[in-house]
């Protein structure tokens, strides 16, 4: 196959291994064309009001103050004496789109949703603001646009202010909850001269939205536990008794207004949401007013969540042991809503009505639960008939506890209890069916999965091998060409094409959608490949038998052990740390240290150094500037001290042009390490990012890689350069100990790189060039390059371990879903999750830049095909990413889904990166910007 071919055959087969995830996965659970489902009785509320306290922890709004007073006075009292409280436990990912659709629609929206939009339904669902008469919200840009967005006619209406306020550096957040506030007081003021809004406002089945998002912002400013989030509590109490008080007046307490106040997800101790931590996954519920239960006392009450010291005490601290806690999951609240007003129970929901919060007849609670399962069982019924469609009946296997004769045994049950006034029998029957059916909505929307799955996986052991085969024909001598044989050659394309048309047709008649066909049908030509190469492979059997059977026993083993240690360091960064100090004896167990005493030791040193960053802690620290500072004023002497060196050694810079880029580059590495400490003084002092420091990042960011490109390309001063334009933008966006990371990294490619010289000598492979005079611009001649040797599968895995250990080695490329805010901090405050989150990927990706600069000078100096080394690259993470494709999850906490999608992707994408890194490598070190000189005029 031509080197074209391969490439772009490697691309699409590794494009449809990337997609094919999203497909078997993580696929939308909606379906459409379900019945409304409704009440037939009259509801207790004719209106409602929903408060959302962005980012509120339960234990921070029941918990008592240290002198043992209420942090939240108003709603202390309404939980002891009007209403009923309790855990709302969320689901993951605990971010504000997906916990306000559990909320607000009443089902868990699933990982694929969540990446196609932030603001905007990204698919269509029904919600309870879509089935009020009029719903008015108030509060952020990007929230309340996805509701109203989707909502059919004029009914939803939004009020937000601009997306510029929510600004972490900003001396108070709580005005954002004041703005809230103040413009819901001036909308009642206004509707009393606007006779067709308070026309509207009288109306039953309305919604009333507030969301508070200032607790949330204070809580990633200022953390969980800071005077500023907790004062921020009281202001929204107040605020909320304000809002009900004056809700009240303007209904002359009627009693017919229902209020909830609950949250769409907690926050960590360290100020970050995302994952699955207690402290994240569960928030307060508190609801009172029309139709709801008042507080019921009970003398021992257990829970299972054990949140930090364990419920029963937690209760006991909040002094709420003798008050009944009525726990929901999130998507409960949906239907709660929804019955209180009496509108359909929106269609997509999957909730559970919590009875135990109703104060209404048992007559109403009975109706109202088998609408619940009824609007859940026609999910489940329209799941199963677009299943049927797309299968042959002789195939299709239902969900046998939920047949069309048990379905309606259930459904005729149920009516009878009700006519019979047996309401506890008929509720209990109910809860059944329910649980049926979202067991079965689950079963049908895996129906699939196993059978994709498995053709992928083919696919991956075809592709696999076929590269492997490649790599031993072309790059090394373990085999002889052997002629080909037209009639096999010809029997096996009709058989692989027989095979082909017939999985085409069994897909044809079932109307399967034309992704399965790529992924039923990959398989064929890529096993063909490697079916087609069978001399070969006999040819390879007889060399490898006629080899010492225990060193190729022995060398498969270390590769095994080898990708395992890789794989296994993608959840547990520790394994890096035992990795790096395998390496450390790397000199020891192949004798390099005889003939490199000083490399070696020095070798050892800086990866027992290195090994310390996996063992410290990811999140939960606060930002250590003096660090950073250290970091930069290490790189300032390092540089300083490399200079000197190779002024003294050579001379260099007798013109001083070369030194001038490199004090310019020094001194930009000093300005980063003084905006660093100024923007966190500031930001402390709350005075907000100073503009000046703003500039002055953005420009470093964009100039440092041109002063790069200034620099010469001898390889140790093209090297240090690239250290230091680095450099001066990792420490922007450093916020501790990590600061010091690409220092630790770059000490040892640098050292590798010397070492890998002296590993060539010590195998015969090459002479060893002089490093000291080497060029990155000299162009080596492809008569220079040699075949594989077994130890640059060894080389191969060195460069993949290292670029794990620059992704891993001071965090987790998924914590980009609870990242620390703090760490842009210095380029912008204002909430910009692209932004942010493009900044954050920068602070990854600058480590394996060096990674990737210091592996093209091992690659160019060791005399190496770089088309070679990427085919073992190839294997090893094609053999990494099958064993994360079998861990891909769709279920568990959101750092799990998150973790196991990013560490698939992650290895998935590696291949097309590391040619995308290649380039920029190529670019980094062989370019130069020639800048116009001044002639000097010398005399004779």
């Amino acid at each position: 196959m031509d080197i074209p071919v391969f490439i772009l055959a490697g691309l699409l087969v590794h494009c449809v291994f990337l997609v094919s995830i999203f497909d078997i996965y993580f696929s939308s659970p909606l379906v459409h064309g379900m019945t409304p489902q409704q009440t037939p009785l009259p509801p207790p509320a004719k209106r409602l009001v929903l408060f959302v306290a962005d980012g509120l922890r339960a234990d921070s709004l029941y918990e008592l103050d240290s002198n043992g007073t209420a942090r939240a006075p108003y709603l202390r009292s309404i939980l002891e004496n009007n209403g009923s409280w309790g855990i709302s436990h969320t689901r993951v990912p605990t971010e504000s789109r997906p916990g306000h659709v559990a909320l607000i629609a009443g089902f868990y929206e699933d990982v694929s949703a969540v990446a196609k939009g932030w603001k905007e339904n990204p698919v269509e669902f029904d919600s309870v603001f879509n089935e009020s008469k009029y719903t008015w919200s108030w509060g952020s840009p990007d929230i309340l646009p996805m509701f109203a967005k989707g909502a059919t006619g004029d009914r939803v209406y939004t009020f937000c202010y601009a997306a510029e306020s929510e600004d972490f550096g900003a001396e108070d957040a709580a005005k954002l909850d004041m703005w809230v506030f103040d413009h819901v007081k001036s909308f009642f003021n206004s509707s009393r001269s606007n006779q067709t809004l308070f026309s509207a406002l009288n109306e039953e089945k309305v919604v009333l939205f507030l969301h508070l998002l200032g607790i949330d912002t204070n809580g990633h400013a200022h953390r969980p536990n800071s005077r500023e989030y907790q004062e921020n509590i009281k202001q929204v109490d107040e605020g909320v008794k304000e809002i009900a008080s004056l809700i009240n007046n303007f209904y002359g307490n009627d009693g017919k207004t229902a209020f909830i106040l609950t949250s769409d997800h907690g926050m960590t101790d360290w100020g970050s949401h995302g994952a699955g931590h207690p402290s994240e996954t569960l928030t307060p519920l508190i609801v009172w007013g029309a139709g709801v239960n008042y507080p019921q006392k009970v003398t021992t009450q257990i829970f299972e969540d054990n949140f930090l010291k364990g419920a029963l005490l937690f209760l006991a601290e909040w002094k709420l042991e003798n008050l009944k806690r009525l726990d929901v999951n999130q998507a409960d609240i949906a239907p709660l809503m929804a019955s209180l007003i009496g509108v359909p129970f929106p269609l997509n929901s999957v909730g559970t009505l919590p009875l135990e919060y109703l104060n209404t007849s048992a007559l109403f609670k009975a109706e109202s639960m088998f609408t619940n399962a009824v609007q859940i069982l026609e999910q489940f019924k329209v799941k199963m008939s677009q299943k049927k469609e797309t299968t042959l009946s002789i195939l299709f296997t239902p969900f046998k506890p939920l047949s069309a004769s048990e379905q309606i045994n259930y459904l005729k049950k149920i009516r009878l209890y009700i006519e019979q006034q047996k309401y506890d029998e008929a509720i209990s029957l109910c809860k059944t069916l329910i649980n049926l059916a979202l067991e079965g909505l689950s079963y049908y929307h895996t129906y699939d999965r196993l059978f994709l799955g498995l053709s992928i996986a083919v696919s991956f052991v075809g592709w696999t091998t076929y590269v492997i085969l490649v790599i031993i024909k072309a790059h090394t001598n373990l085999t002889k060409t052997v002629p080909a044989n037209k009639k096999k050659s010809t029997v096996l394309f009709y058989g692989f094409a027989s095979a082909g048309m017939i999985i085409t047709f069994f897909l044809l008649i079932q109307t399967c959608p034309w992704t399965y066909y790529i992924y039923c049908l990959l398989p064929v030509p890529v096993w063909y490949a490697v079916v087609k190469e069978i001399p070969v492979i006999q040819d390879l059997a007889t060399n490898v038998l006629s080899l010492h059977l225990g060193q190729s026993a022995g060398f498969l083993l270390v590769c095994i052990l080898g990708i395992e240690i890789l794989v296994f360091s993608f959840f547990y960064r520790s394994a890096l740390t035992v990795g790096l100090l395998v390496f450390a004896g790397w000199p020891v167990i192949t004798q390099l240290w005889i003939q490199a005493k000083t490399k070696a030791l020095i070798w050892t040193l800086l990866c027992v150094l290195l090994a310390i960053f996996p063992l410290m802690p990811v999140v939960g620290r606060e930002p250590n500037i003096p660090l950073v500072t250290a970091a930069g004023l290490l790189t300032i002497l390092i540089s300083l001290f490399s200079l000197t060196s190779l002024c003294k050694r050579e001379n260099k810079y007798s013109d001083n042009e070369d030194l001038k880029v490199y004090f310019y580059q020094m001194f930009s590495v000093a300005l980063s390490t003084y905006v660093v400490g100024s923007t966190h003084n500031s930001l402390k002092i709350k005075q907000g990012l100073p503009v000046m420091n703003q500039i002055i990042s953005w420009m470093t960011l964009v100039f440092s890689p041109v002063l790069l490109l200034l620099s010469p390309t001898f390889l140790f001063e093209r090297l240090l350069s690239i250290l230091l334009s680095l450099m001066s933008t990792y420490l922007l966006l450093s916020t501790g100990y990590e600061a010091l990371f690409p220092l630790a990294l770059f000490g040892l490619m640098f050292v590798w790189i010397n070492m890998e010289q002296e590993a060539l000598q010590h195998y015969g492979l090459s002479l060893k060039p002089k490093l000291a005079v080497f060029n990155f611009t000299c162009t080596m001649d492809i008569t220079q390059f040699r075949q594989l040797h077994l130890d640059d599968v060894r080389r191969s895995f060195f460069f993949v371990f290292f670029i794990v250990t620059a992704f891993f080695g001071t965090g987790n490329i998924a914590s980009i879903n609870s990242f620390d805010p703090a760490s842009v901090y210095c380029f912008l405050t204002v909430f910009s999750p692209f932004m942010m989150g493009g900044l954050l990927l920068l602070k990854v990706a600058i480590p394996f830049v060096l990674v990737s600069c210091a592996f093209e000078a091992v690659q160019v100096t060791t005399q190496l095909s770089s088309k070679s080394l990427f085919l073992i690259v190839l294997v090893i993470s094609d053999i990494m990413a099958l064993h994360f494709f079998f861990l891909v999850k769709d279920y568990g906490s959101w750092l799990d889904i998150g973790t196991s999608i990013s560490h698939y992707v992650l290895v998935m994408s590696l291949t097309i990166f590391m040619m995308v890194m290649n380039g920029l490598a190529q670019l980094l070190t062989t370019r130069r910007l020639e800048l116009p000189r001044r002639n000097k005029h010398h005399s004779m």
